[in-house]
């Protein structure tokens, strides 16, 4: 019963090399104008199609149409300076040259509303559409304007629901909100951060997410998970707010990781999607070791609440690893679904 265990990407999957240079993030588009609209959508059909050769249940855009998971959102909105960046350091953990906020942030225009009606066009499995998270956004460029953190994440959270909305609108199953923030500034997620959050999801009908992990697996964010010792509790601060949210479901890290599976005990009766796929390696991950996170996985979280899943986006890595750890996650969940008898 393919409904047991569904599986999906966390976000981003490789983008084909004629679209932009592969194995990095912020890669620039290789076409321009018309061209490169449909150059989109073709990347948007092969990332469907890749998905679903896999075995992927839930159908994510593959974030195709964007260079990346923030920014490409922060450059639709009215107020922010992409010209003139600054340097400014994200999550506490590398430089980065970010846009800058010089006036009041507001959404004139749809985002990805058009993309996500051609993906609805292509499918009729679920499409999970990724959004970045208000607390992430703030991190990821430098307010000239606000002079405060919170009072930028609340029109961040105020532009984010009109374009869920009209995601929902275009045939959007579940809307996914990253916060990879939220395992950084604790006491901000549970001062403002959830609150803003909520205001993104205020009124949304459809499945919403939150996915909350350590980062692509780059050098910066490799370095620090070097830094946290032998238990990552991260989680443990963050998870007893989320739990009283009306957020549906949670993504987290697991697969080589050193999260303590207990802790999904604190968001017990949530949705879980369950890294189980680890993308800071180009190794690629037996059915059995995926099956045996997703074992663990079934202590802590009843199994019409799991959701087999990747730990972050793919983006970085090649397509051919990238296709082979989706193919291994899709066989892993199938070893449960034979397990326990669906």
């Amino acid at each position: 019963m393919k409904n047991v265990l569904p599986t999906s990407t966390v976000g981003s999957l490789p983008k084909p090399a004629w679209l932009a240079p592969p194995e990095k993030l912020w890669s620039p588009w290789k076409l321009e104008g018309d061209e490169l609209i449909e150059g989109k959508q073709d990347a948007l059909r092969v990332s469907l199609h890749e998905q679903q050769l896999a075995g992927i249940d839930i159908i994510s855009d593959g974030e195709q149409t964007r260079q990346h998971f923030v920014t490409t959102f922060i450059e639709h909105l009215s107020g922010v300076d992409f010209k003139n960046r600054k340097t400014v350091k994200i999550r506490n953990r590398y430089d980065a040259s970010v846009p800058v906020v010089l006036d009041e942030v507001t959404r004139q225009k749809a985002v990805f509303v058009d993309d996500a009606k051609f993906l609805r066009k292509q499918t009729h499995k679920r499409i999970k559409w990724a959004l970045p998270g208000p607390m992430t956004m703030v991190d990821t460029l430098y307010d000239d304007h606000y002079k405060s953190r919170e009072k930028l994440a609340w029109e961040f959270a105020k532009a984010l629901n009109q374009e869920a909305k009209e995601l929902q609108d275009a045939g959007v199953d579940i809307i996914q909100f990253d916060e990879p923030a939220f395992n950084v500034f604790f006491d901000d997620v549970n001062d403002w951060g959830m609150a803003t959050l909520e205001r993104a999801i205020e009124g949304l009908n459809c499945e919403t997410a939150i996915h909350i992990c350590y980062g692509y697996g780059i050098k910066a964010n490799n370095d620090w998970k070097k830094t946290l010792g032998s238990e990552w509790r991260q989680y443990e601060e963050i998870f007893p707010k989320i739990q009283k949210s009306n957020i549906d479901m949670v993504s987290l890290e697991c697969h080589n990781s050193h999260v303590p599976f207990h802790l999904m005990e604190l968001i017990r009766g949530k949705k879980i999607m369950v890294g189980a796929i680890d993308v800071a390696t180009n190794t690629i991950e037996t059915p059995e070791e995926v099956a045996d996170t997703l074992r663990k996985a079934l202590e802590f979280v009843a199994i019409e609440n799991l959701y087999p899943s990747t730990n972050c986006g793919m983006a970085p890595l090649s397509r051919n690893v990238a296709l082979g750890k989706l193919s291994a996650l899709s066989t892993g969940a199938e070893i449960i679904r034979n397990e326990v008898g669906f």
